[in-house]
């Protein structure tokens, strides 16, 4: 299990007064059919973090799918694109331990007190790497956040490991540093 996560599940209980499992049960007897709806739920009627909220009703979906193999599942067919997303990572981590890396089903989130980026294999030649940067303009490597829609405000697209240049950590680290 990735360190963030883990450490975001210990501290569920201090934080959010009840643990990942007892969580999971209460939106099982709710049975929500939307994601949204659910993290809604945990949100207004629980009063939890997005964060918190989001990473419940993923891992409450997924629970019998380990986290890693989420991430392997993602690469599968495009396994030359794994080397991007581990860079990209390895990158997050250093930004410091309030990280959550959240992997879902075809993308991983990454969570501050909120998502301020997503990793996306978007091809099987492209990684897409959404960012929320409200108020900054489209520049440079920044894109429109295209498929993304409200989830992101910018994109940058990645083909090789060579394209994590100095311009996309600055991007990736102003999004952390926004999302507090």
């Amino acid at each position: 299990m990735d360190k963030a996560l883990k450490t975001m599940i210990d501290n569920m209980p201090e934080k959010t007064g009840k643990k990942l499992e007892e969580w999971i049960q209460l939106l099982a007897r709710e049975n929500f059919e939307k994601h949204s709806v659910a993290v809604k739920f945990l949100k207004t009627e629980h009063g939890l973090t997005h964060g918190f909220a989001n990473t419940i009703v993923t891992l409450s979906k997924e629970k019998d799918t380990p986290s890693e193999d989420l991430v392997v599942n993602q690469y599968s067919g495009k396994e030359s694109l794994k080397p991007i997303y581990d860079k990209l990572i390895s990158i997050v981590e250093e930004f410091g331990d309030d990280v959550v890396i959240t992997p879902k089903k075809g993308s991983v989130s990454l969570i501050r007190k909120i998502q301020f980026a997503l990793i996306k294999p978007a091809t099987k030649t492209r990684i897409d790497l959404g960012l929320k940067l409200k108020g900054i303009e489209i520049q440079g490597r920044l894109e429109n956040s295209g498929p993304f829609g409200a989830m992101c405000t910018h994109r940058i697209q990645l083909q090789n490991i060579s394209d994590i240049n100095d311009e996309v950590i600055k991007w990736l680290s102003i999004a952390y540093e926004k999302s507090v």
